[in-house]
């Protein structure tokens, strides 16, 4: 009996510190983005003398955070919903149709997972969307990413594996041609996978800095958070003003918390019926 309250009590112990450790930045952060520059810089303090909302103000207004969370608005929407209607119509196609070179396609989206050659494909990938005439645009970024989409090709074609052809030789006995079956029967049932796929491609197009910097160097008006963010370093007068640095942080946390939020159902149906099968 000893033993068993010893070993909860060095869980709850362990719990409790790693908490700690993970929630401690956090609290940094958000108590940083009240303080004044001068305040934070000194360190003296974890938490404001005097709480600074008007931070919140000057970084919306002035740091032009209200343009900044649009654009990343605009792309991490229009590449969750690309990405996922892509990923879903392709793991739809190799799972369900026989076709040439099946297998060899396959193998290239996987290997795409462990070969990340980053920067090296930047020049390539921004001289095609000067051929299509997107280089000052953020759809030349949205087209770049949604390209990226092996993880969630297998995510999609993992939760299509477990639903039955069967519903598809029904719809096709009732007149139905393959695009209908995908997106009447097919799509619904790919809610929980799409939610969850979604949530990851969201995250990860809202967070991109390098494609961004690259597509709006001339174009500061189409900067994205992570952009505009890190340009706040230089402040508005070449000195740095790290307390709105970390108010535009706590304002891009946001967005990803309310995606969360409404992902967070399917994850958890995800979840169990991992753990069901």
């Amino acid at each position: 009996m000893v033993i068993k309250y010893t070993g909860k009590t060095l869980l709850w112990v362990f719990l409790l510190i790693t908490a700690a450790v993970t929630l401690f930045p956090i609290v940094i952060v958000v108590s940083g983005s009240f303080m004044t520059n001068l305040e934070l810089t000194s360190g003296a303090h974890i938490l404001p003398d005097v709480w600074q909302f008007s931070n919140y103000v000057t970084a919306w207004t002035k740091a032009n955070f209200s343009r900044f969370t649009w654009n990343s608005l605009f792309v991490s929407v229009m590449t969750t919903i690309g990405t996922l209607l892509v990923s879903s119509m392709a793991a739809y196609a190799v799972d369900r149709a026989k076709f040439p070179g099946k297998g060899i396609y396959t193998g290239l989206m996987a290997s795409t997972l462990f070969i990340s050659i980053g920067a090296v494909v930047l020049r390539p990938q921004f001289d095609l969307m000067v051929v299509l005439g997107l280089q000052k645009s953020l759809w030349g970024v949205i087209l770049i990413l949604i390209s990226a989409h092996a993880a969630t090709y297998f995510i999609m074609i993992g939760f299509l594996r477990n639903i039955p052809r069967e519903l598809d030789e029904a719809a096709w006995i009732d007149g139905c041609h393959p695009a209908s079956v995908f997106w009447r029967i097919i799509l619904p049932l790919l809610r929980p996978a799409l939610a969850v796929a979604g949530l990851g491609v969201f995250q990860n197009s809202w967070n991109e800095y390098i494609l961004p910097l690259v597509f709006t160097l001339s174009n500061p008006d189409l900067q994205t958070l992570p952009v505009g963010l890190s340009n706040l370093r230089y402040g508005f007068g070449a000195a740095s003003e790290s307390q709105l640095m970390l108010t535009g942080a706590c304002i891009s946390i946001l967005p990803l918390l309310v995606v969360y939020v409404f992902a967070n159902k399917s994850f958890m149906q995800v979840t169990l019926g991992a753990v069901k099968g």
